[in-house]
């Protein structure tokens, strides 16, 4: 074989090399897409999808009993917990699922941020509450986890509830939101929530079809990760170039508009 050849073939080999790596790098982004501190889960392979699907659907399917809103929740269906006032003239959208860890690096990237402008009137902030997780890795976790986190809705205590589900997250794999007394347990850190009330909230279920009736919402809008972050219905997770401080000169520059 002459030596052309074989330059040949070690170029196709080193192109087909290259063309690997660019598809683990493709594979790995839209699995792990990093904004900033930010990392966000973007379930990528086909099979995947496919499964996720699946067992996204028997979930959704499944009876959870009635569709009971918690308090305050507002918007199509009351499927969204506020969080500021209504008079702002910017609304950030999140989906968001108590078992990932994406959602965990959104909160401690993001949340210092949006707590200013929540407080200061300049942004309101409409969470979804979604159980992907557990239709990708099988278990409850976040159907309870969102559950409970409603349950603290109607007492009033959703967002201190909402930040302490995701500082004491457990690893993805493993499901130890789906144990009620877990939850039960954390509403102790948060002042004047570990009442009878909440307690029967949780251990009754009293808000799961409210969470699949989100979770729903969340496949009819074609979302494929979370946390899934819409300032004014733009995806803002899209630009690489986001940070908290460039989601802070949006908003607030929308605010003197």
């Amino acid at each position: 074989m002459s030596e052309k050849n074989h330059q040949g073939k070690r170029t196709a080999r080193q192109r087909l090399a290259v063309e690997r790596e660019k598809q683990k790098a493709s594979e790995r982004r839209r699995r792990t897409l990093i904004v900033a501190a930010t990392v966000v889960c973007v379930l990528g392979l086909a099979a995947v999808i496919g499964l996720l699907a699946a067992n996204s659907g028997k979930s959704s399917k499944s009876s959870t009993g009635p569709v009971v809103a918690p308090s305050g929740a507002q918007g199509k269906d009351s499927l969204a917990i506020p969080v500021g006032q209504d008079g702002a003239k910017s609304t950030l959208t999140v989906w968001e699922d108590f078992r990932c860890p994406a959602c965990k690096a959104f909160e401690a990237a993001y949340r210092p941020t949006l707590r200013e402008l929540t407080g200061s009137g300049k942004l309101r902030v409409e969470y979804h509450l979604v159980r992907l997780i557990d239709g990708n890795l099988g278990g409850a976790g976040s159907l309870r986890a969102a559950n409970a986190a409603a349950c603290a809705q109607d007492a009033g205590k959703f967002p201190a509830y909402h930040d302490v589900l995701f500082e004491n997250q457990p690893a993805e794999t493993d499901d130890a939101y789906a144990d009620n007394n877990k939850l039960v347990q954390l509403a102790g850190k948060v002042s004047g929530l570990d009442t009878p009330a909440f307690t029967k909230c949780v251990k009754d279920g009293t808000h799961d079809g409210w969470v699949d009736k989100s979770h729903q919402a969340f496949q009819a809008g074609g979302f494929s990760g979370t946390p899934t972050v819409l300032l004014n219905g733009k995806d803002i997770l899209k630009d690489r170039t986001m940070t908290p401080a460039k989601l802070k000169q949006m908003v607030e520059a929308a605010d003197k508009g």
